[in-house]
């Protein structure tokens, strides 16, 4: 048996995972005009490809997260690596679309439980006041991924196909898997857990309120996000050439948003993320003021990418009022967040099309995040005063 690694290792190791998921999950969508003549169809048919992984990420989480309780955490993430990296590879060698899309679900799978059991192994190597921390270290492979793992992925899908762009990814889960065999805690797992266990936590109102923070207010982000690109180019009148940096520029907000807050979190909980809520509605609504200019568009970008941090914030959250059902109640917050990057680009396009502009997304996501905010009111308001106190 392998001596007992430093958390800094143990966290080091599972954030590999989340960079190497987060690099196929946004680089996917800067592959799509590479791809799309590769598999020979036109680039709205290769978006169904973006939601065949979104679709995955929703049904993998619940699903094997119940059906990995019994196994032990270290061999769980192992395996749900293993699944990830093939099914990145299959996406690789995929000879048609339609392979392609099964390629892509498969892919999507494992992406909420990997996170939810990842959050729970970061958690128990810390003491409690700093397991905020613990798991934005962990969602820290993510955001890095959107600074340096997606334009890299891109680039290589540029320079020597498509293909490659997936194929690293591959290389990046086999090399998540090593780590986590080498650097996390041997646990025997538990086994007394069920499936039956697990989701007796759907019972709780404040774990599908806290769910519905996260599927609401954090689909304001994703309605400027989605819509970035075309605003920089039609609004502030950059050229194409801007767009990876400006990209750049939220990642690095996410990024210091994911080191900062959870401070914040780990002494009163509930309140950062309503406070987060409300930051995110600030900074959406002066969203439109700034487009015209690069330079207040870049300050803005910023400012937004901090209020990713809030998906840090809700795994804790969820992880205090699941008793039981932690696996997937941890799981289901990547779930609540797959559904806000549904939310949030289909809001934002409706005022788009309206004739509102390409700015009107920053007033759709304002509104997003207070509903998010009020849904996070009635979850304070209705918690039992024992957990209020646990969480303030």
């Amino acid at each position: 048996m392998s001596a007992q690694r430093s958390p800094a290792l143990v966290h080091l190791a599972l954030a590999l995972g989340g960079f190497a998921i987060g690099t196929t999950e946004f680089a996917t969508m800067s592959l799509v005009p590479f791809f799309a003549p590769g598999l020979g169809i036109d680039e709205p048919t290769a978006g169904h490809v973006i939601s065949a992984y979104a679709l995955g990420v929703v049904v993998g989480a619940p699903l094997l997260a119940v059906l990995g309780a019994r196994m032990a955490r270290r061999t769980l993430l192992i395996a749900l690596m293993a699944c990830f990296g093939i099914a990145n590879a299959a996406s690789a060698l995929a000879p048609t679309y339609d392979a392609m899309l099964v390629a892509r679900f498969f892919s999507g799978l494992p992406h909420g439980a990997y996170f939810g059991i990842a959050a729970l192994v970061a958690a128990s190597l810390v003491p409690p006041e700093k397991r905020t921390q613990a798991i934005g270290r962990v969602m820290l492979g993510l955001t890095t991924a959107t600074i340096v793992g997606v334009p890299f992925a891109n680039a290589l899908g540029q320079w020597l196909g498509w293909r490659w762009g997936f194929g690293v990814v591959a290389v990046l889960a086999a090399a998540t898997m090593a780590m986590i065999a080498w650097a996390a805690p041997r646990d025997a797992g538990d086994p007394t857990a069920s499936p039956l266990g697990q989701l007796r936590v759907l019972r709780s109102s404040q774990l599908w309120l806290t769910l519905g923070i996260g599927a609401i207010g954090f689909g304001g982000m994703f309605a400027v996000y989605t819509y970035l690109a075309s605003t920089l180019i039609e609004v502030t009148g950059s050229g194409p050439a801007m767009v990876p940096a400006v990209l750049a520029v939220f990642g690095i907000g996410m990024t210091i948003g994911n080191i900062v807050v959870p401070r914040f979190a780990d002494r009163a909980l509930m309140p950062t993320a309503g406070g987060l809520l409300l930051w995110s509605a600030a900074t959406l609504a002066l969203y439109p003021l700034a487009a015209g200019q690069l330079w207040s568009m870049l300050a803005i970008v910023f400012l937004i990418g901090i209020g990713g941090a809030l998906g840090t914030v809700l795994q804790t959250r969820l992880m205090d009022i699941a008793h039981d059902g932690q696996s997937l109640a941890a799981s289901l917050n990547h779930s609540a967040f797959n559904t806000a990057n549904a939310i949030g680009p289909w809001a934002g396009g409706l005022a788009i099309a309206a004739g509102y502009g390409w700015t009107s997304t920053g007033l759709v996501g304002a509104g997003l995040a207070l509903g998010g905010f009020a849904v996070w009111a009635v979850a304070v308001a209705t918690a039992t005063p024992k957990r209020v106190a646990a969480t303030a």
